[in-house]
């Protein structure tokens, strides 16, 4: 657990920190490809039996995930920072659920 919350903190520390990422816009149809590539992650790993694989998978999607919002921020309209939000949850979820104990 408390290796779960140092890589959560260390995502969100290094995603706050990321000027190259921020200083790009993220196209909506960059978005529209990361989230496809985000619903193949969660399909692949719902049922996974390597639980350290699929826990991995599901942090660094998360942490993609934060990045590509930080980039989208400053430039895309609401509606696609709503979408990348529910992504971030989606994964934060995941984390807690499958990953957590």
């Amino acid at each position: 657990m408390i290796r779960l919350a140092i890589l959560l903190a260390s995502a969100i520390f290094n995603a706050s920190t990321l000027p190259a990422a921020a200083s790009q816009c993220a196209s909506p149809t960059a978005i529209a490809a990361t989230r496809t590539h985000w619903v193949a992650v969660r399909r692949q790993f719902n049922n996974a039996t390597d639980h350290e694989a699929a826990c991995r998978a599901y942090a660094a999607s998360f942490y993609e995930s934060v990045t590509t919002r930080q980039a989208a921020a400053s430039c895309t309209a609401g509606a696609d920072i709503t979408v990348l939000d529910s992504e971030i949850n989606a994964f934060n979820d995941l984390l807690a659920t499958k990953c957590g104990g």
